[in-house]
C-alpha cells in the first residue's frame, strides 16, 4: 500500500468510521495535553508519569488507526495507477 493509498483509505475512515474518528479525536486530545506538558520548565512526579502514560497510549492509538487504514485499504483492493 502506497503512502498516498494509505492516506486515502484514512480520509474515507475518518468520513465514514465512528470508531476512527473517535481513535483520532483522543489521539488528537493526548497530542494537544502532550505539548501543553511540553511547555512547562519543570513536569512534576505526576505529570512525568501522566507524559510517558500519554506518549504510550498515543502510539497505541496511531497503531490501531494505521492498521485499520491498512486492513481498509486490503478490503478496497488493489487500486489501478
Amino acid at each position: 500500500m502506497t503512502a498516498s493509498e494509505t492516506q486515502e483509505a484514512k480520509s474515507q475512515l475518518l468520513q465514514q468510521d465512528g470508531r476512527y474518528r473517535e481513535l483520532d479525536s483522543e489521539h488528537h486530545q493526548l497530542d494537544l495535553r502532550l505539548h501543553a506538558l511540553t511547555e512547562k520548565s519543570y513536569l512534576s512526579t505526576s505529570e512525568q508519569l501522566e507524559e510517558v502514560t500519554f506518549k504510550k497510549r498515543k502510539l497505541v492509538l496511531k497503531d490501531r488507526m494505521e492498521r485499520m487504514a491498512r486492513d481498509h485499504g486490503k478490503a478496497r483492493g488493489p487500486t489501478t495507477q
